[in-house]
């Protein structure tokens, strides 16, 4: 496969990666928890907070998306966003220790936090070096 045939895949995967945890972080922003499934009475004091991080998430994303064009120069923009979610990834991990295993779509973004992502900086490192070594 070409550098940049790879690269071309790479971006794919990881723009079809982004799909999930848009819509989480947009419905988490538009609508509070209650797009989770919970019980109507929400405080607003935890609507403000969940509302807040979930604005986090949403900035988090759209910065790990703006690295898609040139994902070959990005390494190090991608390494700390990476940090930073696999970190929420490893509390995520505590909460499904310490109170249970959640809903299928946190699983997922489990998986994405601690498995998927750090194989895709991988990839992308893999994908710099080609380029690199292409020029």
């Amino acid at each position: 496969m070409t550098p940049l045939a790879e690269k071309r895949l790479l971006q794919g995967v990881m723009a079809i990666t982004l799909l999930l945890p848009l819509s989480a972080a947009i419905a988490g922003v538009t609508g509070g928890p209650h797009f989770l499934g919970h019980p109507p009475v929400v405080p607003t004091d935890l609507d403000s907070h969940f509302r807040y991080v979930s604005g986090l998430f949403l900035g988090m994303l759209l910065l790990f998306a703006s690295c898609i064009p040139a994902v070959e120069r990005k390494g190090p923009r991608l390494r700390l966003l990476a940090l930073m979610v696999f970190i929420g990834g490893l509390f995520r991990l505590l909460s499904l220790v310490a109170i249970g295993m959640p809903s299928l779509g946190h699983r997922i973004g489990l998986g994405i936090e601690l498995v998927e992502l750090p194989l895709l900086l991988l990839w992308q490192m893999r994908v710099a070096k080609r380029f690199r070594a292409a020029d």
